[in-house]
C-alpha cells in the first residue's frame, strides 16, 4: 500500500509546505472526476532466460524511459515456465494501482515483445487480460515499438506480429535441430562449425564491438584444429557463426528448446539407430 500511495502522489493544497501548522476551514484536495484524464503510471518489466544472459542493458532502457528502479520488476527466468513470479507481480501492481486510479492510464513498460511470452496464444492471453483490467501495454523497441491498447485497433496488428514471433521462433528450433544433428552424424557435439571455436567468436564479437571489421578481424584468427589447422578461418564461416550467435541471442529459448528436444529424440530412439534421421515435424 505505501508502494501504492507514492505512485499516486495525492495533491496537497497550495498554502501547506513544511512547518507550517494546519489551519482549521483548510479544505482537503478535491478528488478527481472519473472521466478526468490523470497522468501516466507506468510498471517497468524485464526478464532474460539464462543465469548468463545479460539483463541489465533492459533495466538501464526502462530506467531512461523514466520508470523508477523501485518500479522495474525483473527476473532471470525462461518464458517456457508458466509462472512468472515478477511478472505475475508486475501484473498484480499494475491492476492495483488501476483500481485506486481509474482515471489514470496505468501502463506496463517492456523493452521488446519477446520478453512477455513464448507463443501467439500465450500473447493474445496476455492482451485479454490486460483489456479486461483495463491496462495498457508499452514496448520500447522491437517490431511494434510504441503504447499498445489491447481494446483498440492495435489488437490486430499485435497479434500479426505475435504470430510472426512464433514463426521465427520455430525456424530458429528447426534449424537448431538441423544444426545437431548434422553435427552428431560427423560425430560432433553443437551446432557451430569447429572452425569457429568459442575463443575465437568471443575474439570477434569483443572486437566488433570496438569498431573492427570483420575483413580486419579475420588474419588475426587461427584454426586450432583439424584439416585446415593454422590457417585463417574463411570470412563466410566467421559470418556463418555469427548468424547463428545473434539467432541464439534473439531466441534463446528456442535453442534450449531444440537443444532439450534433441537429447529426448535421441534417448527414445534404438542405441543401433545412430543419429537422429530428422523426422522434425
Amino acid at each position: 500500500m505505501a508502494q501504492l500511495a507514492k505512485l499516486l502522489r495525492v495533491p496537497t493544497p497550495a498554502d501547506r509546505g513544511p512547518g507550517q501548522p494546519w489551519r482549521p476551514g483548510t479544505p482537503p484536495p478535491a478528488p478527481a472526476a472519473a472521466d478526468t484524464a490523470g497522468a501516466d503510471i507506468r510498471i517497468g518489466y524485464a526478464r532474460c532466460s539464462h543465469l548468463t544472459q545479460e539483463l541489465q542493458s533492459q533495466l538501464d532502457a526502462l530506467a531512461a524511459h523514466g520508470i523508477p528502479r523501485d518500479k522495474i520488476f525483473s527476473e532471470k527466468i525462461s518464458t517456457r515456465i508458466r509462472v512468472r513470479p515478477q511478472f505475475e507481480g508486475a501484473l498484480a501492481l499494475a491492476r492495483e494501482i488501476k483500481a485506486h486510479a481509474p482515471h489514470c492510464r496505468v501502463i506496463v513498460t517492456v523493452y521488446e515483445m519477446k520478453r512477455l511470452g513464448r507463443d501467439a496464444a500465450e500473447l493474445t492471453a496476455l492482451a485479454d487480460h490486460l483489456t479486461l483490467h483495463g491496462l495498457v501495454l508499452e514496448m520500447l523497441a522491437g517490431p511494434q515499438p510504441g503504447i499498445y491498447d489491447p481494446s483498440g485497433v492495435g489488437r490486430m496488428l499485435f497479434g500479426f506480429f505475435a504470430a510472426m514471433a512464433e514463426t521465427e521462433r520455430e525456424s530458429i528450433r528447426e534449424a537448431t535441430l538441423e544444426g545437431l544433428d548434422a553435427a552428431a552424424r560427423k560425430g560432433r557435439h553443437g551446432g557451430r562449425p569447429p572452425v569457429i571455436t568459442d575463443d575465437m567468436l568471443h575474439t570477434v564479437l569483443r572486437r566488433k564491438a570496438a569498431g573492427e571489421s570483420v575483413e580486419q578481424i579475420r588474419p588475426d584468427l587461427i584454426i586450432p584444429t583439424g584439416e585446415r589447422k593454422g590457417r585463417n578461418p574463411g570470412l563466410a564461416s566467421i559470418y556463418r557463426a555469427l548468424a547463428e550467435h545473434e539467432k541464439a541471442q534473439a531466441y534463446p529459448e528456442a535453442v534450449e528448446q531444440a537443444r532439450d528436444d534433441f537429447a529426448e529424440l535421441q534417448t527414445a530412439l534404438p542405441a543401433q539407430a545412430g543419429p537422429l534421421s530428422l523426422a522434425l515435424s
